[in-house]
């Protein structure tokens, strides 16, 4: 706690007004030009210089209200959601705020409702903070800072975690102590509880607490923990009732609290003084580097297991003594048919006999019976029933919980255009938090996955997170426990940042083209999270120079920005590939991307590089590539796909799904083909082939390589064929094979056709996409 009136000066809001005005994204800001990187920086240093005095903060409060309203009457929405994100960033750090500013960013709040998406998403998450905050004034703080500093409490049992994890391909050398040196030890527990305390009667009180008093008797060394544990029942309980309880109910309890806290330092309390400003720490973090041996759902199941709150939910607790690790899940993806055991349809009990059959009425479970499973019978023993080992499955709440995690996120897709008979909306990618919360359970716990890479970070995701939900499918145990958040954050080795601009534009190849589609599609997105690539590069070359720890982490507080205001996630469809290879001893291979899948016939690569020029030359066939056939369904936006087949010689082929340009962002597969001009064309292929089915096989006595996600490690040679097609959800997968053992009927039936049939990866940004 840093006292009001010491070392951090009163700043105008002139100055203010101007910050805010350097901040906010421009028409004109590029996605790599130096004004746009620069942004990030200025909010992190605009926050930094209020945050210590709470004059700045509720100075900065009131003018970024106006700017706000500014722009809703000029109807430059480019700006609402940036401005709005920093409004609330501030609101949950300031020591006070009056009531009236408080029904002032309400009622904007509110007005954003009426707002196409994704304004109208990201204010109504807004609308109902501010309404509670009001109702019940440092709630937001408390809950924050208690679920991601993991404070033990009775009123609040949730908790938060933010893994990072960084690709060791792009983060080595002088990147790692760049990143990995920020992850500093912080503030103990019971400085976090104190600064709950401080600033909860602050929020309360206002002008009425001596806030530079208060701070010293609490840092006197009286037990802390009664008066923490008392602030969270009252929070808790007034924001239960909600609007039940007269209005100065709360006031009243905490100054109750108030002197009591200075009765029992033998200190009379102060009516009025200056405010003592609490800044939000950052959350929580670890840092990894993403080798072979990482597995996220043994790291997160280790973090559950060490949590101090699973006493608050026995149920938790009861499968821990027979839970046991497993099979790595690498071994998982071999077979994409889980197991099941026999399923019985009936009762379980011996069916009847026909009538004057009582005599063999014998139970087939008896021990006694001499005539072992599966031999034939002699005599009267042969019209005995028998019955097979199986288990009849009932209902439980695992399987239950499963469905549910299934038909929520398909609830609103289906209002976008859903089922099995594709329309013309499906192709537009879907975006924004789901609104339907009233059948969500607020989870316990939160894991919040920031990676760090290029592509092919986002590629190992992908396959971590299909396996997962795949291990989930078979036995569920952290899918009614954590709620998983992904985030991304873009960074190009350095070799790339250098060349990108050396290269001719034939030659250059976006690493993180899923970084640079977010950047596109969410200014703010690209201001604060994808321009972090140069500053960590830019970081890791003054590491050396810096021989302490940083005063104030940079890194770690853009991250913590990041997770805290980016809640609406942008889906991106997760693909799935099935590699069959020329030698017939070889099984085939299945495996999922989720960015590109790269095709190449790799005794041409010479050949065809050998060739490039200014003017093109025609060659002979055979030495352009080999002959593939094609066998695609053609998408459309009218929803009449059409199957189409053709044969086609070329030396590589390059099939993504993420759209380079916003007038092509269609949620569908992008297939070119590499072809050089010959002597003898005739076949003439579309330049640019969209589909989502897509079976490529070679026709001759060639084989062709295969990448998935841009990855090395991932790349497969000696491929015959692939076949390409939208994952399945291994949710829904898994309850339709159960539906089918039981009844064999093919309809979708139930909720089965409510469900979401395809596994989307969730990546959350500031506002999704802007159209």
């Amino acid at each position: 706690m840093e006292l009001a009136g010491g070392s951090f000066p009163v700043v105008p809001e002139a100055e203010l007004y101007r910050s805010i005005q350097a901040v906010l994204p421009r028409e004109t800001d590029g996605g790599q030009s130096p004004a746009c990187s620069n942004k990030g920086m200025l909010r992190w240093t605009l926050h930094k210089k209020v945050q210590n005095n709470p004059v700045n903060s509720l100075s900065l409060v009131w003018v970024l209200i106006k700017e706000l309203e500014k722009a809703e009457r000029c109807d430059s929405r480019k700006c609402i959601i940036p401005l709005l994100h920093t409004l609330m960033y501030a609101i949950i750090q300031a020591a006070y705020i009056p009531d009236d500013l408080y029904k002032r960013v309400y009622d904007f709040c509110k007005r954003l409702l009426t707002y196409p998406q994704p304004y109208c998403s990201v204010g109504l998450s807004y609308t109902r903070q501010i309404k509670a905050e009001r109702l019940v004034p440092g709630l937001m703080y408390q809950r924050m800072l208690t679920a991601e500093q993991r404070l033990k409490n009775e009123h609040y049992p949730f908790q938060e975690r933010v893994f990072v994890l960084a690709d060791p391909e792009v983060f080595s050398g002088s990147l790692i102590p760049a990143l990995f040196d920020e992850a500093s030890a912080g503030l103990n527990r019971l400085d976090h509880m104190c600064n709950v305390v401080q600033h909860t009667i602050q929020a309360s009180l206002g002008e009425e607490c001596h806030g530079s008093k208060l701070a010293h008797v609490l840092k006197k060394g009286q037990d802390i923990e009664p008066y923490f544990q008392e602030v969270q029942a009252v929070l808790e309980q007034m924001a239960e009732e909600g609007s039940k309880r007269e209005g100065g109910a709360l006031r009243t309890q905490i100054q109750q609290l108030y002197r009591e806290i200075f009765s029992h330092a033998d200190s009379e309390p102060l009516c009025g003084g200056p405010l003592c400003d609490c800044p939000l720490p950052n959350p929580e973090m670890s840092f990894h580097l993403w080798t072979e041996d990482l597995d996220i759902w043994r790291e997160l199941t280790k973090w559950f297991r060490s949590s101090n709150m699973l006493e608050h939910f026995p149920s938790f607790c009861e499968d821990e003594d027979d839970f046991d690790f497993g099979d790595p899940l690498s071994t998982m993806i071999e077979v994409d048919m889980p197991r099941f055991s026999i399923l019985s349809s009936d009762s379980g009990i011996e069916k009847d006999l026909p009538p004057g059959d009582d005599t063999f009425s014998v139970s087939s479970l008896d021990t006694n019976s001499p005539s072992p499973l599966g031999e034939p019978s002699n005599g009267r023993d042969f019209g005995k029933l028998s019955r097979r080992n199986c288990m009849k499955v009932k209902p439980s709440a695992e399987s239950g919980r499963l469905i549910q995690e299934t038909l929520e996120d398909g609830v609103s897709q289906a209002a976008g255009g859903g089922g099995d008979e594709r329309r013309g909306t499906t192709l537009q990618r879907r975006t924004g938090a789901n609104s339907v919360n009233f059948l969500k359970q607020q989870k316990p716990y939160t894991a919040r996955i920031v990676i760090m890479g290029d592509d092919r970070v986002v590629g190992r995701l992908t396959k971590a997170y299909y396996l997962l939900k795949k291990r989930e499918a078979r036995r569920l145990y952290l899918t009614n426990k954590v709620s998983l958040q992904f985030y991304y954050i873009p960074v190009c080795t350095a070799q790339c940042c250098c060349s990108s601009v050396e290269k001719p534009l034939s030659e250059s190849r976006d690493s993180c083209s899923l970084g640079s589609y977010l950047s596109n599609v969410d200014p703010w997105y690209n201001c604060n999270v994808k321009s972090l690539s140069p500053m960590i590069h830019n970081l890791a070359k003054m590491q050396p120079m810096n021989t302490g720890r940083p005063k104030d982490p940079f890194i770690s507080d853009v991250i913590s920005y990041y997770v805290r205001c980016g809640q609406q996630p942008v889906y991106f469809n997760i693909f799935f590939v099935k590699i069959s290879f020329t030698r017939e001893e070889k099984e085939a291979v299945e495996d999922v991307f989720v960015t590109h899948l790269d095709m190449e016939f790799p005794e041409f690569r010479h050949f065809i590089e050998s060739i490039k020029g200014d003017k093109p030359k025609k060659v002979s066939a055979e030495f352009c590539g080999g002959v593939i056939s094609m066998n695609y369904k053609k998408v459309t936006l009218s929803g009449r796909d059409v199957e189409k087949g053709l044969s086609v010689r070329t030396s590589r082929a390059q099939i993504s799904a993420i759209p380079s340009n916003e007038a092509e962002d269609l949620n569908c597969l992008s297939l070119t083909l590499n072809e050089v001009s010959t002597k003898n064309k005739s076949t003439v292929v579309e330049p640019k082939i969209r589909s989502n089915n897509i079976k490529l096989r070679t026709l001759e006595s060639r084989s062709f390589t295969v990448t998935l996600d841009r990855d090395s490690r991932r790349t497969y040679k000696d491929v015959q064929s692939v076949e390409i097609s939208p994952c399945l959800d291994p949710g829904y997968f898994a309850h339709r094979t159960r539906t089918l053992k039981v009844d064999q009927d093919e309809q979708e039936a139930g909720l089965s056709k409510y469900m979401r049939k395809t596994l989307l990866l969730p990546i959350n940004t500031f506002a999704g996409i802007i159209n």
